[in-house]
Order: structure tokens, then C-alpha cells, then sequence
């Protein structure tokens, strides 16, 4: 069992940077893959990044490639996701989600197990 929070979130001018957080109980975090989702308003669950259990390996989605990073620190059980140069479409919120798996990552996760109960970010132009 994996319980996931997230925080990090917040009001942030467009052109500014937030760094998300997410925290993981459970003793086996370093064998699940990580990712980052985000849901606006209206629209599909999507992912954003993803990051191997080794953090050898990452995936972003091509609106965020280039202005957002994914890192995890297993010793810390905690993944992060650093976001600079926001947009207004970056507006939504974002949910930390976990696949069990020691594969690399080269595709968005599909059918994460667990997820957390996601933190609010809004991008104002």
C-alpha cells in the first residue's frame, strides 16, 4: 500500500515558477514508478511527467518538455516536480499517481495504482 500527498501548489503570475511536492508512505517506494497528472477544468486527466524507480528515465508530455522537471529522492520518498515558465494552460490541478514496476519510462503511465488527492495550480496572466 501506497499513500500519496501532495502539496506545493498555489497562485502564481504567468512566467513564474512553483516546485510540487509529493510524499509517499509505504516501504517500497523505490520499486514504483512516478508521475505527475494534471486535470483543468473540462478536460482529460492527463500526464505530465513520469520518472523511472531509479530516476534514470523520464517522460514529459510535449506542452510541458522543456520548462518542467521530474526528480525523486528514494531516501526521502518523495517526488517533485519543478515548473517554470508557466502558462494560464498550466492552470489545474496536478495529482502524484504510482505504478508498481522497475521498468524504464518512456511513455506517459497508464494505469497508475495509487494516486493522491491532488493540489491546486492556477497560472493568472
Amino acid at each position: 500500500q501506497v499513500q500519496l500527498v501532495e502539496s506545493g501548489g498555489g497562485l502564481v503570475q504567468a512566467g513564474g515558477s512553483l516546485r510540487l511536492s509529493c510524499a509517499a508512505s509505504g516501504r517500497t517506494f523505490s520499486s514504483y514508478r512516478m508521475a505527475w497528472f494534471r486535470q483543468a477544468p473540462g478536460k482529460e486527466r492527463e500526464c505530465v511527467a513520469a520518472i523511472s524507480w531509479s530516476g534514470g528515465t523520464t517522460y514529459y508530455a510535449g506542452s510541458v518538455k522543456g520548462r518542467f522537471t521530474i526528480s525523486r529522492d528514494n531516501v526521502k520518498k518523495t517526488v517533485y516536480l519543478q515548473m517554470n515558465d508557466l502558462k494560464p494552460e498550466d492552470t489545474a490541478v496536478y495529482y502524484c499517481a504510482a505504478q508498481y514496476g522497475l521498468a524504464t519510462v518512456t511513455a506517459p503511465l497508464r494505469t497508475p495504482e495509487y494516486w493522491g488527492k491532488g493540489t491546486q495550480v492556477t497560472v493568472s496572466s
